[in-house]
């Protein structure tokens, strides 16, 4: 089937990499991750990634346990490169050709980010994956991930989670909350819905990219949704 998006910018959970681990990286679900990504690629879809760190630390976790915020935000940013050097990995190990990108300077490591470059690395048939969230502190890899997406042109942000869409409230703890199909920014900011952070929703909502919220933990899931398949939450004006 032809794709229904040309640009994506794909949020995946760092979280979901630790699988049933419980910490770090689970090698087979970051396998089974590139080898949905390289599918959509061959589809003509450009693919721009960020990746979450909370598998390894969380910034605001840590300053709730006696972190400075500002060092524990820091120290999320590098979980998130360690995550996007793992995926980047498993994609070239299975012949996709991918690209990090660092918000702060850390070469050879990453490539500092510039939409610029990372508009040529998608547009000549490699992932880019884009670490490190804004490189400033107080600001969640779901606003990079916004932020990133609207920066190079994307034509929707694919919010990858272990839940399927968006609910009334948390499914995993309360058993009544039912599904969103489709719901606008400002149903989700009225609701309090924690589907993403409040500055994330409101950058998207003021930039005018739509958000579709799915679960990507289910193999075959990402090549549904860039076909267009009924799965997930869209979220729009």
């Amino acid at each position: 089937m032809e794709a229904k998006y040309k640009r994506i910018l794909l949020k995946l959970s760092g979280e979901s990499l630790m699988g049933k681990q419980g910490y770090g990286i689970d090698t087979d679900r970051l396998s089974d991750y590139a080898v949905q990504i390289k599918a959509i690629v061959g589809m003509g879809v450009e693919v721009g990634i960020v990746i979450g760190g909370g598998n390894i630390f969380r910034g605001l976790s840590g300053a709730a346990k006696g972190f400075d915020r500002v060092k524990g935000d820091q120290m999320g940013m590098l979980a998130t490169v360690i995550n996007s050097l793992a995926l980047s990995s498993a994609l070239e190990s299975i012949g996709q050709p991918a690209r990090v990108f660092t918000a702060v300077n850390m070469y050879p490591i990453g490539e500092q980010y510039s939409n610029r470059r990372a508009i040529e690395s998608v547009t000549n048939g490699e992932v880019a994956i884009m670490a490190g969230g804004t490189g400033c502190p107080f600001f969640t890899t779901d606003t990079g991930s916004a932020l990133r997406g609207i920066e190079i042109g994307a034509d929707i942000m694919l919010k990858g989670t272990r839940v399927d869409g968006v609910y009334t409230a948390d499914p995993e703890k309360d058993p009544t909350a039912t599904k969103f199909d489709h719901i606008s920014y400002d149903e989700v900011l009225a609701r309090n819905l924690r589907v993403m952070d409040i500055t994330a929703t409101a950058l998207c909502k003021e930039n005018g990219l739509p958000i579709l919220v799915f679960d990507m933990d289910t193999p075959g899931n990402l090549l549904k949704v860039i076909e267009g398949a009924p799965i997930g939450t869209t979220i729009h004006p």
